[in-house]
């Protein structure tokens, strides 16, 4: 009987105890089932939901970002075309240029064959500028000048006194310089006794003298070469004179062949009052 019971005790023992186990259990399952399934639901319909809520705006700025690049393209495009155009106006400008240039004849290589064959060649008298000979400055060509400037003029050539007085006499007071009217060498240099006192005589080696009398002291020697108002004595009284003054000779080839100074002076620059 015990053998019994006890067989009876543990075969009901356990069915008792199984039934709630299993059916917490299958509750359970189905719950964490059903909430895992919400959730997974959720997370699709989020998903669904954001990526309907984002599709509109990416596509906007899609459109946009295309419009703006075709645009660029566009403008790339014409700014192209028009660099190419300016490139191709240049050529063609600079080709008319060349050619322009090309058919122009050159006055050098017509007017001599030989300048064209060599780059180096000098050009032919007939294409040299002629230019019309001016006359020399004074600066380098000696000139005629007065032998005592602003003097008073006492006495020209010509008769005077029954005699010729074959000179020009120029009067200022006794010590004034008395200069070269042209340059020369000194031939005659002190008094000869011949009535003229202390004087001086230059030959200009032109076929002409000049001789400078009554002066007072001679400033120059026989053989000195002299310049155009060079100084050779002062004025003076001495020889026949009756006051201080210069008397002026020009002799024409050889001396005492006198001439009338006053003509022969104004054919070279210089005027005087007679």
């Amino acid at each position: 009987m015990q053998n019994d019971t006890s067989r009876s005790r543990r075969n009901t023992a356990p069915a008792r105890h199984r039934r709630p186990i299993n059916t917490r259990g299958r509750i359970l399952r189905a719950t964490a089932t059903a909430v895992a399934g919400l959730a997974l639901a959720g997370v699709a319909l989020t998903t669904i939901t954001g990526d309907d809520q984002d599709a509109t705006p990416n596509d906007a700025v899609n459109v946009d970002l295309q419009a703006q690049a075709e645009a660029r393209a566009k403008a790339e495009a014409a700014a192209e075309a028009e660099a190419a155009a300016r490139t191709a106006a240049a050529a063609r400008a600079d080709r008319s240029a060349r050619k322009s240039a090309s058919s122009s004849p050159s006055p050098i290589a017509s007017a001599s064959p030989s300048a064209s064959a060599s780059p180096t060649a000098q050009p032919s008298a007939s294409t040299t500028p002629k230019v019309t000979a001016k006359p020399t400055t004074t600066a380098s060509t000696p000139t005629w000048v007065i032998p005592m400037a602003d003097a008073t003029i006492t006495s020209c050539y010509g008769p005077r006194g029954g005699m010729l007085h074959a000179g020009i006499d120029f009067a200022l007071p006794a010590g004034t310089p008395v200069r070269a009217a042209f340059g020369g060498t000194v031939t005659k240099a002190g008094d000869a006794g011949d009535g003229y006192g202390i004087s001086v005589v230059i030959d200009h080696g032109t076929g002409y003298l000049t001789h400078y009398a009554h002066l007072s002291t001679a400033k120059v020697s026989i053989g000195d070469p002299v310049d155009a108002g060079d100084t050779i004595g002062l004025e003076g009284s001495t020889g026949d004179s009756t006051g201080p003054h210069l008397h002026f000779e020009v002799h024409q080839g050889q001396l005492w062949n006198q001439i009338d100074p006053a003509p022969f002076l104004r054919e070279r620059g210089v005027d005087v009052a007679c």
